[in-house]
């Protein structure tokens, strides 16, 4: 199955959808041999699309390579029978059905982590299985909406926004992978495997630094900012003679660097400006002159020759442009397959880095001996 840090670990993906999809695909990415399971009408986001690419979905597509996969009724006692056999040959079980659904067909981890002492089981989920909301479905944008990520996202006086990627799903999925890192390590010293519990809900909630840590301080609820940065300035879009550019000036030298640059020195030396804290306090006076002088300025030559003097500073391009960046394919973050193609793994390793060999729906019926 090829190289990869992962070689030789079995996966057994049960998921749908994206978080659990996503870490099953990540922990392939990096070696594994994932082995995806679905119902007989397959993953329902086969059908999210458009666009589609004979009759399955860009989005199905985009989280289910280096998996191989085949159909199976869970539901039924053959199912059930034969993904026993499975887990009898996996090191990892990755799900995501809701709480009590596997339990209920009786080959939930409660049923079969004594018989599978071994097996490490990664279930994803809204909620987790208790608590007040403990076994409720969970979906991304709802979990937006409650952890309190789309009250600070938004222009200031507007509405809140969910953020427009599936970002609580997304960095659930990552959790899920950590987890199961974390339990293949201490499988090592133990030789037993564990329930790793990733919840969208705690994952959300984790997600609000540095919102959560200002509330924690001084117990003021956090407010929406639109681009701007609510602890720093100038950390904010601003216009410049064509396009705006994202300006993340983190520091007094940095700061010292862009006013140079553009002209009005004497703005890093006003009193008002001169510190971090003192920028962020004065930001609705700062921003317009630092707008008037970059007025002067074309922005993406500005936001390059800003960035080699040390200057954070980006164009705000859109995703087209960003996919077909010469930085995006040097850092090989674009994946061709014969008749794939797709976002390429973001961690890389010196001996052992990820490759991708199987394209979405490469049938498979056991683990690869």
């Amino acid at each position: 199955m090829g190289a990869g840090a992962l070689q030789g670990l079995r996966v057994l993906d049960l998921s749908r959808i994206l978080g659990g999809p996503l870490c099953g695909q990540i922990l392939g990415d990096h070696g594994a041999d994932v082995l995806k399971v679905e119902p007989p009408q397959g993953d329902d986001t086969r059908a999210w699309g458009p666009p589609f690419q004979d009759g399955v979905a860009s989005y199905y597509r985009g989280l289910n390579r280096n998996k191989r996969s085949q159909c199976l009724d869970l539901s039924q006692p053959a199912g059930q029978a034969r993904v026993l056999e499975l887990m009898a040959q996996a090191d990892v079980v990755v799900e995501n059905f809701k709480i009590g659904t596997m339990e209920k067909w009786g080959i939930g981890w409660e049923q079969v982590h004594a018989r599978f002492p071994g097996l490490i089981w990664c279930r994803v989920s809204g909620f987790g299985a208790d608590g007040p909301l403990g076994a409720w479905p969970g979906y991304d944008a709802a979990i937006q909406a409650m952890s309190g990520i789309m009250s600070v996202n938004g222009e200031q006086g507007g509405e809140p926004l969910r953020v427009g990627l599936p970002v609580v799903d997304m960095v659930t999925g990552m959790n899920a992978v950590i987890g199961v890192l974390l339990a293949l390590q201490e499988r090592q010293r133990s030789g037993l495997g564990q329930l790793v519990d990733a919840a969208l809900y705690d994952s959300g909630i984790s997600l609000l630094h540095p919102h959560g840590a200002n509330w924690f301080m001084d117990g003021k609820p956090p407010q929406r900012t639109g681009n701007a940065h609510p602890n720093i300035y100038p950390y904010d879009t601003l216009q410049t003679g064509s396009i705006p550019v994202f300006f993340a000036v983190g520091n007094d030298r940095q700061f010292g660097l862009l006013c140079g640059h553009i002209g009005c020195p004497q703005l890093a030396e006003d009193p008002r400006f001169a510190t971090a804290g003192q920028r962020s306090v004065h930001r609705a006076m700062l921003k317009p002159l630092l707008e008037q002088q970059l007025a002067a300025f074309e922005g993406e030559q500005l936001a390059t020759d800003l960035m080699a003097i040390g200057v954070p500073a980006a164009p705000v391009q859109s995703v087209d442009a960003a996919l077909q960046h010469p930085h995006t394919l040097h850092r090989e973050m674009v994946v061709d397959l014969p008749g794939y193609r797709g976002i390429g793994a973001p961690v890389k390793l010196s001996r052992t880095p990820a490759t991708y060999r199987l394209a979405p729906l490469t049938p498979g019926e056991d683990f690869v001996v």
